[in-house]
């Protein structure tokens, strides 16, 4: 695999909103404005420490994949922990290893700030992705719920 994994920098801007779309698109959440995107992606590159970060995977200048994570305070662990929030490969990218390449660099990321923990979250019918996760982390036993609208 000739795909190297880097920061998001702000030449990506164009593909970065493509994969971006792409995984709106898979998460069913189609037509985001555009003020939605460039809010975002304002907010990957701000050098925010305490705000998303970006990683691409890329090859010959064209992206394959993106991951954002954010690390955040938690009271059960004094050094904090990381929440890989969005992982996106385009469809031809799957199975090259380019999704387990996002995350284990999130897992240096997270490494390299001291902060152990990485976890995220995944919707049931993501079945490839669990095939995948299951490989890389542990399923945990917590069922999330959200306020009701």
């Amino acid at each position: 695999m000739s795909v190297r994994i880097r920061p998001v920098e702000a030449g990506d801007r164009q593909q970065w909103q493509v994969l971006y779309d792409g995984y709106q698109l898979y998460y069913e959440r189609p037509d985001q404005p555009q003020a939605f995107f460039d809010q975002a992606f304002a907010r990957l590159l701000s050098g925010d420490p305490r705000d998303f970060h970006g990683l691409v995977a890329e090859e010959d200048s064209r992206l394959l994949g993106l991951t954002h994570y954010v690390f955040h305070p938690n009271l059960w662990r004094p050094e904090g922990v990381c929440y890989l929030q969005d992982l996106y490969t385009i469809p031809e990218a799957r199975g090259r290893g380019v999704g387990r390449a996002l995350i284990e660099a999130v897992y240096a990321a997270a490494d390299a700030a001291a902060v152990p923990a990485v976890y995220w979250l995944t919707q049931e019918f993501n079945y490839a992705g669990r095939m995948l996760y299951d490989r890389v982390a542990v399923k945990s036993p917590f069922i999330r719920y959200n306020r009701a609208p």
